[in-house]
């Protein structure tokens, strides 16, 4: 479905050139960097690389009548070795001066520079706060539907996106359908206010996952199960859960300065993984062609006692002696054994089934349940300061240092990059 979808979207926007004009751009971000000694940071390490955030990308757009237009725009990307891909091949109805239509493959409107979160020219920072931006599902297959006017001194846009996407995370494909996003902007002069909401069914397949933790955890949930808490092991399962997004912004743009500040929300909650909060402030000054800016990134994904109910539930079963044996045979059994017969000098299998029972349920609470809710916990804070100079209208140079904190062990690393953004 997908070449099907490429393929035509290139017909569409290349096969009727002899009857309308087909209009050609392009943009490219050139950007080197190096993190300090021993550390590591966005795909950066101690040596310089200019592959982690380097792309060169082609738009390529026609007028298929006078109501339709075909977009494609194919990414090179420095981190999948330039292998260009068709990340954009879309159809555009203009059903009315103010309502349009879009169906294929198209970017999701999740944020405020969504539209060109490639096009570093647009932006003052090296690339957009990854602990807002940096989300694997930016593109979707399926259709958009949106809609803008005035009201006064107010500019307006409505946006109403549905649609299914797969990419890749954790070592496997997170898979996402029926997939619904409203969003609503509006603008007065220097301000501009913006809202977004989504949600979709998601799964992921732990099982196939090339991380050898998630594989341990797979194995560890078909272990919960076999013992008689399916309940349990079907929570933390990441199986047809609803995700949901949210996220709000404001931007005040005087042009001699600007202040910004954008925050999302990121849930899947009958899972294992914890909730996401993050937001970023940014403030810079515009004077000729220089603009210096500071941002203060945010990010917190605190561990969560989920499940409260199952695991109560869990810790206080009492399990038979065909369960407590066939927990022995198992690797984290085998090691609790040896724990057991280094304390008491017997076998868990020797010991009453009401002595064994709290010894397994706990481990397996510890062991597999909390570790899984502790995997995807995090909280970390980055400040940077970047500077951009606009040679010429079409091309900027900047430079930016970044200093990322881990909250939760006191640690942090610092990089420096430069590059250029340039649109053509």
């Amino acid at each position: 479905m997908k070449k099907i979808i490429t393929v035509a979207t290139l017909c569409a926007s290349t096969c009727f050139a002899a009857q309308a004009e087909v209009r050609i751009n392009g943009f490219a971000n050139f950007i080197g960097g190096m993190a300090e000694s021993d550390k590591s940071l966005y795909g950066y390490d101690d040596r310089v690389s200019f592959s982690p955030e380097s792309l060169f990308a082609i738009q390529v757009s026609g007028d298929i009548n006078d109501k339709m237009t075909a977009t494609g725009q194919l990414v090179a990307r420095g981190d999948n070795n330039y292998d260009p891909e068709f990340e954009w091949a879309y159809l555009t109805y203009e059903a009315t001066d103010n309502l349009s239509i879009s169906a294929g493959r198209l970017r999701l409107p999740l944020f405020n520079y969504s539209a060109s979160t490639d096009v570093g020219y647009s932006y003052h920072w090296i690339t957009t706060p990854k602990s807002v931006y940096d989300v694997v599902f930016n593109n979707i297959e399926g259709v958009r539907f949106d809609y803008a006017n005035y009201a006064g001194d107010w500019e307006y846009n409505f946006t109403a996106s549905a649609g299914a996407f797969t990419a890749p995370v954790f070592g496997t494909d997170l898979d996402a359908d029926n997939l619904m996003l409203f969003s609503a902007e509006a603008t007065y002069d220097w301000l501009k206010i913006r809202a977004v909401a989504a949600s979709a069914k998601t799964s992921l397949d732990i099982a196939s996952s090339d991380s050898s933790d998630l594989v341990a955890a797979a194995g560890g949930l078909s272990l919960v199960t076999a013992l008689g808490f399916g309940d349990l092991a079907d929570s933390l399962q990441w199986e047809e859960d609803t995700g949901e997004f949210y996220g709000v912004s404001v931007q005040i743009d005087k042009f001699d300065w600007f202040v910004g500040a954008e925050m999302t929300i990121i849930d899947v909650a009958n899972t294992f993984i914890a909730k996401t909060d993050a937001y970023y402030v940014t403030a810079g000054l515009r004077m000729g062609a220089w603009t210096p800016s500071v941002t203060y990134e945010k990010s917190d994904a605190p561990f969560q006692a989920k499940f409260e109910g199952q695991v109560n539930q869990l810790l206080g079963a009492q399990l038979a002696a065909p369960q407590i044996a066939a927990f022995a045979a198992t690797p984290i059994g085998m090691l609790v054994d040896q724990g057991v017969q280094a304390q008491v000098g017997a076998p868990l299998t020797a010991l009453p089934t009401q002595a064994a029972s709290p010894i397994i349920t706990g481990a397996l609470n510890d062991n597999i349940v909390q570790s899984m809710l502790d995997s995807q916990t995090s909280e970390s804070s980055v400040i940077s300061a970047t500077l951009r100079y606009d040679y010429d209208t079409n091309i900027a140079f900047k430079v930016d240092v970044t200093k990322r904190t881990n909250d939760e062990n006191d640690t942090d690393v610092t990089l420096i990059r430069f590059g250029a953004n340039y649109v053509f």
